[in-house]
């Protein structure tokens, strides 16, 4: 990889999910489609907040998101999801995206193309709010 082009994925821990995009993901204009890519997000945070939470969550906003570039089919996109805060029964979690594209006779580059900042609230079996537990 070039590095003077390319981003680095974060050495220093696992992404949180990892998915090939498809030719079955993609826009009108054949790019894949931003909806698919903000429905990956949503669930690699969601991981991450059901694991601070020992226990289900669900998505009550979505705080930030930007697009940074365009992801292709045959990329392989990589979320990484950090809690950056917790409530009382909420959960935020920043997630990044970076694809790894391998292109034929061409250089592979690896770049940031999303991220986004997402709340998850803990809830109970009967669906109601409940208490985040303590680390």
């Amino acid at each position: 990889m070039n590095s003077s082009t390319c981003e680095q994925l974060p050495l220093d821990k696992q992404p949180t999910t990892r998915m090939a995009a498809r030719p079955a993901d993609t826009n009108a204009a054949g790019d894949i489609f931003g909806g698919w890519i903000m429905s990956q997000v949503d669930i690699a945070g969601s991981i991450a907040a059901y694991r601070r939470a020992r226990g289900r969550v669900v998505t009550v906003a979505v705080n930030e998101f930007q697009f940074h570039k365009p992801v292709f089919v045959g990329d392989l996109i990589s979320c990484y999801a950090d809690v950056i805060k917790v409530g009382r029964t909420s959960i935020t979690v920043y997630v990044e995206v970076y694809a790894e594209r391998h292109r034929p006779g061409g250089e592979d580059e690896v770049i940031k193309v999303t991220e986004a900042t997402l709340t998850f609230v803990a809830v109970s079996e009967e669906r109601q709010p409940r208490l985040v537990p303590d680390q």
